[in-house]
């Protein structure tokens, strides 16, 4: 690990660049161009980015800087250059889902989320390697090559915004969007140890992105530092009529709230090893986390969490069930998909509706229960991210190993972030520390339907008091 470095532009993170171009200090340009020469540098290493747009990248960072030198400024983004995962759609763009089936598909309509960043004056870099059509939490894709650990490139880098986590933790770009049907933006934030966001249910548009499951899928930013995060969320947040599940609900300052402190604010702390066991440097880690914020001010108590074996339950048939139905034509017709992928696919041919109609049925119950138990007197839950130190992807290759031993260490990936998409409420990732092998671990941090605020509240006075997020790959 090395320091965070000031000579390096690329280097800083998101909001500190933002301001830099705003002030004069810095142009649009340079920033995209540090970029470029980190893209360079380790694209090879960790295989993160599909496509890189170089040259229409650096023609709108130079657009983007006549805007500045003219006075205009878009937004608290403006000028600053992002990736996104390959599902997002772009007019006329190729956007594969990280399949081969979309190896050469070009999108008919560009996604919200990608107008909302164009409107606030965002660079486009590229696009990212991802978990072939978002199914599969480690990171492997047969079609594109599996994703590598900016950290140790034989270990996962977490999946299914594989490139997303990897590309902003080796400072190749400030922030990346993802999604998160099962723990999809979190997983890779915490392998990778930047910090991911899965909003609440409605708070961000999936318009123009490749769905996953419809009822389950979230839209949300990976960046380097929660300030980072909350500036991307404030960007692209907010009711749009083209996805009807979007809230009208007004999409607060999540960056001023975060002076708030912790202060005496109460947080159920738990190490969850009735829903999965817990290993002992993750547990140290998080247990240290609570302690941190302890010292700031916030009391901690334990958690009341309930039993999670019914709504995981409910999540696989939901995920299972809305996919098959999405890939039937392709499936059918005799696709390539990858095994694995296929696998997950086929098995929701098997599910009546009536226990699909049951188990969105009882999501309100599930939520109920929640918030009755979990978040009873407290502001927020925290507990780990990923239960055990990272596998390497040989250990975790679905394709080329098989076994129950394999099965339950990659489903065990997802164990306490499925919940939280069944349950639609926010949940944070941000790194914590590292373990035996010096790759990242990642905490959780969940909160109240659209109280993001909350979370960035805490998780910002977290960093305040801690550099794991400072740390970049060597």
């Amino acid at each position: 690990m090395s320091g965070s470095g000031v000579g390096d532009l690329a280097l800083q993170d998101l909001s500190t660049v933002a301001d830099a171009i705003a002030a004069g200090k810095t142009t649009s340009v340079q920033a995209t161009e540090a970029c470029l020469a980190r893209i360079e540098a380790w694209q090879p290493r960790t295989n993160a980015f599909i496509r890189v747009k170089k040259e229409q990248a650096l023609a709108q960072a130079r657009a983007m800087d006549k805007e500045i030198a003219s006075g205009k400024r878009r937004s608290l983004l403006h000028g600053v250059p992002m990736a996104h995962k390959d599902m997002y759609y772009r007019t006329g763009e190729v956007s594969t889902g990280g399949s081969a089936i979309r190896r050469n598909w070009t999108a008919p309509k560009t996604a919200t989320v990608l107008e909302r960043l164009d409107a606030a004056g965002v660079v486009e870099l590229g696009f990212l390697n991802m978990a072939e059509f978002a199914a599969g939490p480690t990171g492997h894709n047969v079609h594109f090559d599996h994703c590598r650990n900016p950290w140790d490139r034989t270990r996962v880098t977490g999946g299914s915004s594989s490139g997303s986590g990897a590309s902003v933790a080796a400072r190749m770009v400030y922030g990346a969007l993802g999604s998160d049907t099962g723990g999809s933006i979190r997983l890779p934030a915490a392998a990778c140890g930047v910090v991911g966001i899965k909003a609440t249910y409605g708070r961000v548009s999936r318009a123009g992105a490749l769905a996953r499951s419809w009822s389950l899928d979230h839209v949300g930013p990976l960046t380097r530092t929660v300030r980072d995060n909350a500036r991307v969320l404030a960007a692209i947040a907010g009711h749009d009529p083209e996805d009807s599940t979007t809230s009208e609900k007004p999409v607060p300052d999540y960056e001023a709230a975060l002076a708030g402190g912790v202060k005496g604010l109460r947080i159920g702390f738990a190490l969850p090893h009735g829903i999965v066991p817990v290993e002992a440097s993750v547990g140290a880690a998080v247990q240290a986390a609570a302690d941190a914020l302890g010292r700031l001010g916030a009391t901690i108590v334990p958690a009341k969490i309930p039993d999670f074996t019914a709504l995981y339950r409910a999540a696989e048939v939901i995920v299972k069930s809305e996919a098959a139905a999405m890939h039937r034509p392709w499936m059918e017709a005799g696709e390539p998909y990858a095994n694995q992928v296929r696998t997950r696919m086929e098995a929701g041919f098997f599910i009546p509706a009536t226990h699909y109609i049951d188990a969105l049925r009882l999501r309100a119950h599930f939520v109920k229960e929640f918030l009755a138990t979990a978040m009873d007197g407290v502001d927020a839950v925290l507990i780990p991210s990923i239960p055990f130190p990272l596998p390497t992807i040989e250990e975790t290759d679905t394709e080329t190993k098989g076994g129950p031993a394999v099965l339950k260490m990659v489903a065990s990936f997802t164990g306490l972030m499925r919940p939280f998409n069944t349950l639609g409420i926010p949940s944070l990732a941000v790194p914590c520390g590292f373990d035996g092998n010096g790759v990242p671990i990642g905490l959780q941090l969940i909160g109240r339907p659209f109280d993001e605020a909350m979370v960035y509240r805490i998780g910002h006075a977290y960093q305040g008091v801690t550099d794991h997020h400072l740390k970049v790959p060597a």
